[in-house]
């Protein structure tokens, strides 16, 4: 390999970096926004005792809520729309993808409105997720992640698995049965997912051990 080509590599694996970090944070803070409005709204709630007002008072409130938090889940649905993809794809296909994403979500949107192109987004981000966490669980290479390790990109996919169903959750709380569902997935993958990548090595010992039986 050339000098050149060296370099070249070396500049993209340092933008996927600065990609990777600048994705963690911005995810980050629109969680935190997210959790923020959802604390003061629940307190908001109970202490200004709101559910003594009558109905149509308290759905103004809820759709008041909705309203302000709107933003931030559009903000992290398309944070998705990016960061899933970019586990499978290089970073030139990255583009292709997102442009098409992006004109299919605005397609949708102009046709059957806002929410029906943010799920067409979580669809997308779903289904790929489920191929990186399938992938992963195979122990494939073909994977962009800046941690190695098994079991850190198990419990990465998942975390991520579990984020998208939280937003589609978040999405579909009008269906009682799915929000159920949803709920308790979008927890079970959190949960797993946080002990794959925190304790990645005591994991490793366990199936080790298992093997050596």
């Amino acid at each position: 390999m050339s000098a050149q080509q060296m370099e070249s590599e070396h500049k993209i694996l340092k933008r996927a970096g600065s990609l990777d970090y600048y994705l963690i944070l911005a995810t980050a803070g629109v969680l935190f926004a997210i959790s923020v409005i959802c604390v003061y709204g629940m307190l908001y709630f109970k202490f200004a005792s709101l559910q003594q007002l009558p109905a149509p008072a308290k759905m103004a409130y809820m759709d008041t809520m909705n309203i302000v938090v709107a933003p931030f889940v559009i903000i992290l649905i398309l944070l998705l729309g990016i960061c899933v993809p970019k586990r499978l794809l290089p970073a030139r296909q990255l583009n292709w993808f997102g442009a098409v994403l992006a004109v299919a979500c605005t397609g949708v949107s102009f046709l059957l409105g806002i929410k029906a192109g943010l799920i067409v987004v979580l669809a997308a981000s779903l289904l790929l997720q489920l191929v990186v966490l399938g992938m992963a669980a195979a122990g494939s290479r073909h994977l962009h992640f800046e941690k190695s390790g098994y079991w850190v990109r198990v419990g990465s996919s998942l975390i991520h698995l579990g984020l998208i169903l939280f937003v589609l959750d978040l999405l579909l709380y009008r269906h009682p049965f799915l929000h159920l569902v949803l709920f308790w997935v979008t927890t079970g993958a959190s949960v797993l997912g946080m002990l794959c990548c925190f304790y990645a090595q005591t994991a490793a010992n366990v199936v080790r051990k298992i093997r050596q039986q």
